[in-house]
């Protein structure tokens, strides 16, 4: 099992740590990105804040998206097909069904 260093530098300081449950450890970005569906014919604007290996956090406008959809990442020429894991109402946490095999875009 990975040491989590953030949360060993939070229990040093008196804090709390959250347990991590992921498969792959997510690394932060800013990148933007399209969530595609309906047949490709709905393509709503995101913003990718941090992605792992298995999936990525998508700050979005909307609430309402379908369970499943295509997510393109321009800037590194990439489509993914996804399902949502968790939704609030501004984020939604994907996971790639077709982990670590993004299609050029």
């Amino acid at each position: 099992m990975e040491l989590n260093l953030r949360a060993v530098s939070l229990l040093e300081r008196g804090g709390t740590a959250m347990v991590e449950y992921r498969k792959h450890p997510r690394h932060r970005t800013l990148k933007g990105g399209k969530i595609i569906y309906n047949r490709r014919l709905t393509v709503i604007d995101c913003i990718i804040r941090n992605m792992s290996e298995g999936g990525a956090c998508l700050e979005v406008a909307t609430q309402f998206l379908p369970e499943e959809f295509e997510l393109s990442i321009p800037i590194d020429c990439v489509k993914y097909h996804c399902r949502v894991a968790w939704r609030t109402p501004s984020r939604v946490g994907i996971a790639f069904e077709d982990a670590g095999t993004g299609r050029a875009a």
